[in-house]
């Protein structure tokens, strides 16, 4: 039985999106495997290791990964759980448009020079409103192709995202930070729990995080959780409970962090996904 479940969204000429549901059973390195076309994935759900060489990215609901056509790469699950990602192909004209050419490289086709950049709340709020209006059919074909490339404009946008800059040793001491913190989304970390399961001290560890991520650790904790809750919004009838399940102390300050980070409550932004 393959691990995979793909669900087909949308398929016009200028943008194909999938949803992809990966079960995680391959908990360390996949055989090595490569793509047609290049694609810019969006997990949402859970947590993977993308293997490009010697070169590893953590990928989760702050980062959008680029799978370079004919680039090999192997996956691997350190953490149980599985993943979803929000995959998009946009056309390679269209591509070429929305791409800063210095993110780049030299070549006859579209190539990314990096694995990975951070995405910023609105570019996961249009990843779940995307995702969660086309499947439930409640955005038309032009609205869902404006959003598609609204999202990918945002996530490349030199303002509205970040590209981690550290060694590789400090990139890695982060990297087992965030796998920490994505095992149990819902626990209320303490920072010397988080110290203590990567190996350095609780000083160092916020500085490093800081210096390769431009947040501090606590806030980039926040994101992975309220990332979570706009992809559960779709399922919950109870927000309350939502909240106290992604571990918030109430409703209210699950509320307040929510349009903090996303501009709308969750009520709101649950109202914006249901059909019309």
């Amino acid at each position: 039985m393959s691990q995979f479940t793909v669900q087909p969204l949308l398929d016009t000429g200028t943008v194909r999106v999938r949803d992809v549901i990966c079960s995680g059973e391959c908990r360390h390195r996949s055989e090595e495997e490569c793509t047609t076309a290049t694609h810019l994935v969006f997990p949402y759900r859970g947590v993977f290791v993308r293997h490009v060489g010697r070169n590893d990215a953590v990928a989760e609901a702050n980062q959008l990964l680029f799978f370079n056509e004919a680039e090999t790469y192997q996956i691997s699950h350190p953490v149980e759980g599985g993943d979803a990602c929000l995959d998009l192909v946009v056309e390679e004209a269209q591509l070429l448009e929305l791409v800063p050419k210095e993110q780049l490289r030299a070549g006859a086709t579209p190539a990314f020079r990096r694995q990975r950049r951070r995405i910023d709340p609105r570019a996961q709020a249009l990843v779940a409103l995307l995702r969660h209006s086309l499947s439930r059919n409640v955005a038309e074909t032009l609205e869902a192709e404006t959003l598609a490339l609204t999202l990918v404009r945002r996530s490349l946008g030199e303002r509205t995202s970040h590209v981690a800059g550290a060694s590789p040793g400090r990139q890695k001491l982060v990297d087992r930070a965030k796998l920490v913190l994505s095992s149990d989304l819902s626990r209320r970390w303490t920072l010397a729990e988080i110290a203590a399961e990567v190996g350095v001290s609780p000083v160092y560890l916020t500085q490093v995080f800081q210096q390769v991520e431009a947040m501090p650790l606590y806030r980039y904790h926040l994101r992975l959780r309220l990332a979570r809750a706009l992809d559960l919004l779709g399922r919950y009838d109870n927000l309350t409970t939502l909240g106290m399940d992604l571990g918030f102390s109430s409703h209210s300050h699950f509320s307040s962090a929510f349009r903090q980070v996303y501009g709308r409550t969750p009520a709101e932004f649950q109202r914006s996904i249901k059909p019309r």
